[in-house]
């Protein structure tokens, strides 16, 4: 009898551990916790950011000459300049704001989300993609089967915000940007850019 005892305390004590063990790695795994928590950034419209340009949605393709090599550069604008904007649609969580391309009077580039108001969740990135933005469930999934860039962490899920876009990125080449879970690969939101 004490054996047979001893044998299920020690099965149910196991049982216990591996429960316990499951539900740490579902709760890290899922972090359920941000649902309930908002992150809000309020940041300006940077007015100067990297010295080289990103080609693409008017900039060109080809690095200017350098004055180095005795040759002008062409004088860049003075204030920045909005090159393509859209509204964010809800995909995954219910999401709305406004994605907007912007040249910087220096020629680098931002994309700028303002008011954006979506959900917290874990491993949340913004990504530039060449994928269609799609209404519904047939949109969640689609922006990792081709081409796209990601600009960084979503600084917070609520808000306004900056993210540089690196020189060597094609701006023609990228249609659309998706507020991206990468631990879920699932679309939270996203906006089709349109040429302003």
């Amino acid at each position: 009898m004490t054996r047979r005892t001893g044998r299920r305390g020690g099965l149910l004590a196991t049982a216990l551990i591996a429960a316990l063990v499951l539900l740490g790695a579902g709760l890290y795994w899922f972090q359920p916790w941000k649902l309930w928590q908002d992150e809000t950034v309020r940041e300006a419209l940077p007015t100067a950011g990297p010295a080289t340009p990103a080609p693409g949605f008017g900039a060109s393709a080809t690095p200017s000459p350098s004055s180095a090599a005795g040759r002008a550069t062409p004088s860049a604008p003075s204030a920045p300049r909005t090159l393509a904007r859209g509204s964010l649609i809800s995909h995954e969580h219910t999401t709305t704001g406004t994605a907007t391309l912007v040249r910087l009077p220096d020629g680098s580039h931002t994309l700028r989300l303002d008011n954006l108001d979506t959900s917290n969740g874990p491993d949340l990135r913004v990504w530039l993609t060449d994928a269609p933005v799609k209404e519904g469930t047939a949109g969640w999934r689609v922006f990792d089967d081709g081409k796209y860039v990601s600009l960084g962490k979503l600084k917070g899920n609520k808000g306004d915000q900056n993210y540089m876009i690196p020189s060597a990125v094609n701006l023609a080449d990228y249609s659309s940007v998706t507020i991206w879970c990468d631990r879920f690969d699932v679309s939270f939101g996203a906006a089709q850019l349109q040429s302003v």
